[in-house]
């Protein structure tokens, strides 16, 4: 039977117990928010974020936000919204636009699974995946700056959160899948009004078909890789961490494909830091299948791109990214914060997720890719308690 969290006694937090934060009621900012810009991670070449292009002019680099949060401050939190967009004091957004979008996206439990493990329930979303935050936050984005069309690449579950608030703000949108990916997945985008394309071949080459066809038709690339307001939204996978427990737990594991949730969790984690509202950076422990982890050969090797391979076929279909293309912006991160990679043993994710069933968390593949990857990483590492893991997606998606 699970449980709500409670903490163990850390070297950090040797006095405290997990609880919500009291915060205090937030205060009124009468400032209007300055102009948001993109900036170029490569040239470092700026334009505003109303621009159409899914890529730097100059150079084809990728867009960053220009944008830096204020301080951490729990009075800035809205406790009268209940959905991620509380935070919104330190996401970069525009307007009101997110009120009409929210489908009340985020404020997932965490529940003990036993002594060293605390899942964080993000399947518990309106497309039953994590991906609803980022989603939510880009699709905002487009409705602020009048996009009335998008197309999008996905191994199944960003494709339906896409689609699904698409169909909420009343933005047509087509969505790329590659061959493989669940039925029951393209059922649900499909329902959502989207137009779905299964394309021949691996998750890579979905995704430059759909580029392709971003850059013959000009049309808005609302991709959760490219479009950085999508990290906005996944930024608050930690803010809500450290409201519910009042702390952040010593271990973060993430499963990384693209790394879309790793990048937000970082940029929260780190504006934590900066804001003194946490000690030290956590352990990340990033999860790369074992049948396609060119992140994880890049670190061994010490190399600052990933490594070029051919992905095997594998269960885990959200993390089978055979070439992220924010690969050197993650390895740089894992450089700084002496983050570790592990593998998910292919052979163990079916074991792992019939264990996290047998408590009746019932996860895709991808998500069991996690625990069995958490299972490794204590071969490896020793015992690792006081873990946070993602359930990131629901198994009824991906039962194929």
């Amino acid at each position: 039977m699970t449980q709500r969290a409670h903490q163990q006694p850390t070297r950090r937090h040797r006095n405290q117990q997990d609880r919500p934060i009291e915060w205090a009621q937030p205060t009124k900012n009468d400032n209007p928010p300055a102009p948001l810009e993109f900036r170029c991670n490569t040239c470092g070449h700026k334009e505003p974020t109303t621009t159409r292009q899914p890529a730097c002019s100059e150079c084809g680099g990728l867009w960053d936000l220009d944008f830096t949060p204020p301080k951490f401050d729990a009075n800035r939190i809205d406790m009268a919204e209940w959905s991620q967009f509380r935070y919104r004091d330190f996401m970069a957004l525009e307007g009101e636009t997110w009120r009409g979008i929210s489908m009340g996206e985020g404020m997932t439990p965490i529940v003990r699974f036993n002594d060293d493990i605390l899942l964080k329930m993000d399947y518990f979303m309106p497309t039953l995946s994590f991906k609803d935050r980022g989603a939510a936050a880009l699709i905002a984005h487009c409705k602020a700056i009048g996009v009335d069309a998008v197309v999008q690449d996905s191994s199944g579950n960003a494709g339906n959160s896409v689609a699904a608030y698409c169909g909420r703000a009343g933005i047509d949108c087509e969505i790329f899948v590659p061959e493989g990916t669940s039925p029951k997945k393209i059922a649900m985008i499909e329902a959502h009004g989207a137009r779905v394309n299964v394309v021949p071949g691996s998750r890579d080459h979905c995704a430059q078909v759909c580029r392709d066809k971003v850059a013959s038709e000009g049309i808005y690339y609302a991709n959760h890789v490219y479009n950085p307001f999508f990290y906005e939204g996944t930024k608050a996978y930690i803010y809500e961490t450290f409201e519910q427990l009042g702390r952040i737990p010593e271990n973060v594991l993430i499963p990384v494909g693209n790394g879309t949730l790793f990048l937000g969790a970082i940029a929260a984690l780190e504006h934590l830091l900066a804001s003194g509202a946490i000690d030290e950076m956590p352990q990340i422990i990033a999860v790369q299948s074992e049948y396609c982890d060119p992140l994880l050969q890049a670190a061994a090797h010490r190399s600052p791109n990933p490594e070029q391979l051919t992905p095997r076929p594998t269960i885990a279909e959200g993390i089978a990214i055979g070439e992220p293309m924010r690969g050197h912006q993650i390895l740089a991160l894992a450089r700084k914060h002496n983050i570790r990679f592990i593998h998910a043993l292919e052979g163990e994710i079916l074991a792992a997720r019939a264990e996290l069933a047998a408590q009746g968390i019932y996860c895709e593949h991808t998500t069991a890719a996690n625990l069995a990857a958490y299972r490794q990483y204590v071969r490896e590492y020793g015992p690792t308690p006081d873990c946070l893991i993602t359930m990131c997606g629901a198994g009824l998606k991906s039962d194929h």
